[in-house]
């Protein structure tokens, strides 16, 4: 099913973000090894119209009749490039829900284009990744690099504190 067709042109979103809590997914890419523990997180590495440096998850909207699913494995596939290899549960749960705003401070999560509700999950890949083309380069960090707090402050609206939900999701304990 071809879900560009099921969207909204931009005049439209933009109509929609104004008045309706928009649909999105998160994504915490990670490598595990043969036991199944998380070796590595990875985080995108962007710079902003402003020209500043951060990092972020993998994230995107879920389209009209879209499976949470077949979203998952589109943004990851988009950001992290078609040779990724996902490994999504046929039946993904996420690990949290994130409440963005348009108004700062009225949740942890901002998005000042919009009020958008996103599922998060955590997602093991295991082919080889390439960055989207926007991105600077993609980082795979070890878990404890992943919680520590220089990490957290150059992840912007609130994917700081998705990542460490993550790791707490996962039973890696907070940074010191």
């Amino acid at each position: 099913m071809d879900t560009h067709e099921n969207w909204l042109d931009p005049e439209d979103l933009e109509f929609a973000r104004r008045r309706l809590p928009i649909l999105y997914v998160n994504a915490v890419p990670t490598r595990v090894d043969d036991t199944g523990v998380v070796t590595a997180f990875g985080l995108l590495l962007r710079s902003t119209p402003e020209g500043e440096i951060h990092r972020e998850l993998v994230a995107g909207r879920v389209m009209h009749h879209e499976r949470v699913r077949d979203a998952l494995k589109r943004h990851i596939e988009k950001d992290l490039g078609p040779h990724a290899l996902p490994q999504i549960p046929a039946s993904p749960l996420p690990f949290t829900v994130a409440e963005y705003f348009p108004t700062p401070g009225a949740s942890a999560y901002h998005d000042p284009r919009q009020h958008a509700v996103a599922l998060a999950f955590v997602i093991p890949v295991t082919g080889d990744c390439t960055p989207r083309q926007d991105a600077l380069d993609l980082v795979w960090l070890p878990p404890s690099d992943a919680a520590d707090d220089a990490v957290q402050k150059e992840m912007l609206g609130g994917h700081g504190l998705l990542l460490r939900q993550a790791l707490a999701h996962l039973g890696y304990p907070p940074a010191g």
